[in-house]
């Protein structure tokens, strides 16, 4: 009988503190699921890659007569180490189905151009496309979401010229959030495919870039030199609105990890007191 009272009385307290947990994890706030991209500080000084559109696209219906957007990406490690300096330099852009978004992707484009060979956006902390990106927290987005991060190319606009930091991206090889052996794809804004290329080492170190009269809009070819202020020196587009500051750091969401039941100090001296109890 004395037995019996011991353990009805130690279940009704372990009854006790788990109700009590549920209802302490029922009205906590909520916390978000997705995963967050660190900040890469340990770019290697000097790595510069380059992926330059082809003359041909990949979707004949956005060119066909023949044609494609002409332009290139160049990249560059920021002179700190935090994050890359990409300059996006885009003309002759489709006339219709814009804004056009722009990634980096898993797969370099094989020999024969196909663009739908790269597979899916870089997203090495498999993040997803849903739901989109939120530009205001860009260490939730994906990777090579660099549209959905820095802006998509507005229908109309060319030639689109912009320049960003990006911390999340890598010039350092061997971790997933290097781009320096992908790809970068350009969509119409239903997704389809326009054109692709893979990213290439442009040089061993940052030239020093000097500044072009050339009359087209779309004419600088040089590389681009980072500042200490992680700002560009470039030979950019006349004409052609360039951004050039480096982000702040958004602070990271929380990711919800597994939930887990512990024992506290009071639930571990009714245990004990219980089991005195019933010797």
């Amino acid at each position: 009988m004395r037995a019996s009272t011991s353990l009805s009385l130690l279940f009704a307290v372990g009854g006790t503190q788990i109700a009590a947990q549920n209802s302490s994890t029922s009205s906590a706030a909520p916390v978000s699921t997705i995963s967050s991209a660190p900040v890469v500080s340990n770019n290697p000084a000097g790595a510069v890659f380059r992926a330059t559109l082809p003359e041909t696209a990949f979707s004949k219906t956005a060119y066909p007569d023949g044609g494609n957007i002409k332009g290139e990406v160049v990249a560059v490690s920021s002179p700190d180490g935090v994050g890359v300096i990409f300059q996006v330099t885009f003309s002759n852009l489709p006339t219709t189905g814009g804004p056009f978004p722009y990634h980096l992707h898993v797969n370099p484009v094989p020999e024969n151009g196909n663009c739908t060979a790269t597979l899916a956006h870089l997203d090495p902390f498999a993040r997803g496309e849903d739901p989109v990106c939120d530009p205001k927290a860009p260490e939730t987005c994906q990777v090579g979401d660099l549209s959905g991060k820095h802006g998509k190319i507005p229908g109309g606009a060319d030639p689109f010229v912009v320049t960003y930091t990006d911390l999340y991206a890598s010039t350092l090889e061997g971790i997933g959030a290097f781009f320096g052996n992908r790809s970068l794809v350009v969509h119409f804004a239903n997704k389809t495919r326009i054109t692709c290329a893979n990213f290439e080492p442009a040089v061993s170190g940052l030239p020093t870039a000097t500044s072009t009269t050339e009359s087209s809009a779309c004419a600088g070819t040089g590389i681009p030199t980072a500042t200490s202020s992680g700002n560009l020196t470039a030979p950019f587009p006349t004409g052609a609105a360039v951004t050039t500051s480096k982000p702040t750091q958004s602070s990271p969401i929380v990711t919800a990890a597994g939930a887990s039941v512990k024992v506290g100090g009071v639930g571990a001296v009714v245990f004990a007191a219980a089991v005195m109890f019933m010797l």
